[in-house]
C-alpha cells in the first residue's frame, strides 16, 4: 500500500513552486483588505462564483444542464427535472454548506462521505458508501481503445488507506515548515489515488479542494471560481493528475505537476479577481483616466496587450503615451523586456 507521508516537502518543494505560492500569498493579503473596504462588491462577486464553482465541476464530468436551469436549480426549493439536475443540486448543496458562515468542520471520513452523499443521494444507492468492488480509471486513446490507466487502492484496502491519508494530512497540517497550498495538491491527488466511492471522486476532490482551501485562509473560491478556472484547463488537468499519479503504487509518483498546475490555477483565478475589481474602478472614471485607473489599482502586474485588450476603446497609442507618462512620473515600474514586459505599482 502507498505510504502517506507529506515531510518530504519542508525540503524537496522546487523553487518556482515556493515562488509562485508566496506570490499568492502575498495576492490573498491584498485581496483580503479590498474586502473589508468593498463587502458590497464581493457579495455581488461571491453569488456569482458559486453558480459558476457548481456549473464547472459537473462540467468536467459532463454532467450539463442549460443556463437557464442551472440558475433555476441554484434558488432555494428548486426541483430537479433529471438524473443530471439532481447531481448538479447536490452538489450545490455540498459546495453551499462548506462556504456557509458557520462551517467549521474538519476533515473526516464522515464528511466526506455526508458530502458524497449529499451529491448522489437521489441517484445513487452507493452514495455516501466506499465502493464495495474494486475500481479501475480508464481513458481512451486516440484510436478509440480503451485502457486502463491507474489501478486505484483495492475496495478491501480502502478503509485504512482512507485513515491514514487522513492521519498524514492532519501531521502536515499541523507543521508550520510545509506550504498548505503544495500540501493541499498533494492530499487531492492522494484521495483520487485511493479513489475511493465508486463514483464521483473527482466531484468529492474539487469540494474537498475548497475546505481545505477555506481552512487554510485562502477563501478566493468563494469570488473566483476554481472549478470553474479548472473545467476551462481541463486537458492540463488530466494531465497533470497523471503525471503525479505514475508510480503512486510503488511509492515513487512525483507530485510536482499537479502542485504546478494547482498553483497556476489559483494565480489566475486572483488575476481574474483583481480584473473583475478593476473594472468596477474603471466605470466610474472618465475614459482619459482608465489606463491610469488599472495600473494603479491592479495588485497583479500588467502587461501592454492586457491593457488593450481590457480597453478595446481606448487607441494602442493612447495606451502607450499614458504607460510612458506613468513610467516617467514613477508612478509605475516595469519589468522585465519586449513581450514579456509587465507594469505595475511602484
Amino acid at each position: 500500500m502507498h505510504i502517506f507521508d507529506y515531510r518530504f516537502l519542508k525540503e524537496q518543494a522546487p523553487g518556482q513552486l515556493i515562488g509562485i505560492s508566496n506570490m499568492i500569498g502575498d495576492l490573498h493579503g491584498r485581496e483580503s483588505i479590498r474586502m473589508a473596504e468593498h463587502p458590497e462588491t464581493f457579495r455581488r462577486l461571491r453569488e456569482n462564483a458559486l453558480i459558476e464553482t457548481v456549473k464547472g465541476s459537473n462540467a468536467i464530468e459532463g454532467i450539463v444542464t442549460t443556463g437557464k436551469r442551472m440558475d433555476a436549480l441554484m434558488k432555494e426549493g428548486a426541483e430537479p427535472q433529471s438524473h443530471s439536475e439532481q447531481e448538479i443540486l447536490g452538489y450545490r448543496d455540498a459546495l453551499t454548506e462548506i462556504y456557509s458562515d458557520g462551517f467549521n468542520s474538519d476533515i473526516s471520513e464522515e464528511l466526506l462521505k455526508h458530502f458524497h452523499r449529499l451529491m448522489l443521494r437521489a441517484t445513487s444507492p452507493e452514495a455516501g458508501c466506499y465502493k464495495k468492488e474494486n475500481n479501475w480509471i480508464q481513458e481512451r486513446d486516440e484510436t478509440g481503445k480503451v485502457r486502463v490507466r491507474f489501478v486505484p487502492v483495492s475496495a478491501k484496502e480502502t478503509p485504512t488507506a482512507m485513515e491514514q491519508w487522513l492521519m498524514a494530512g492532519y501531521e502536515a497540517r499541523q507543521d508550520a515548515a510545509i506550504s498548505r497550498l503544495l500540501l493541499i495538491a498533494c492530499i487531492v491527488v492522494d484521495f483520487l489515488c485511493i479513489h475511493p466511492f465508486t463514483d464521483g471522486n473527482g466531484r468529492v476532490s474539487r469540494l474537498l479542494t475548497s475546505l481545505l482551501l477555506q481552512q487554510a485562509g485562502y477563501n478566493i473560491g468563494r469570488y473566483v471560481s476554481v472549478d470553474a478556472k479548472i473545467n476551462e484547463y481541463q486537458y492540463g488537468y488530466y494531465q497533470a493528475l497523471k503525471a503525479a499519479s505514475d508510480g503512486w503504487n510503488e511509492n515513487r509518483n512525483d507530485y510536482t505537476p499537479f502542485m504546478t498546475y494547482l498553483l497556476q490555477i489559483l494565480y489566475a483565478c486572483y488575476k481574474d479577481l483583481d480584473e473583475k475589481f478593476v473594472e468596477g474602478q474603471i466605470r466610474i472614471v472618465p475614459k482619459h483616466r482608465q489606463v491610469e485607473t488599472i495600473l494603479l489599482n491592479s495588485y497583479v502586474p500588467v502587461s501592454k496587450t492586457e491593457l488593450v485588450r481590457r480597453l478595446p476603446d481606448i487607441s494602442v497609442s493612447t495606451i502607450e503615451h499614458v504607460m510612458g507618462e506613468m513610467l516617467k512620473e514613477g508612478k509605475i515600474v516595469k519589468i522585465g523586456t519586449y513581450r514579456n514586459a509587465r507594469y505595475k505599482v511602484k
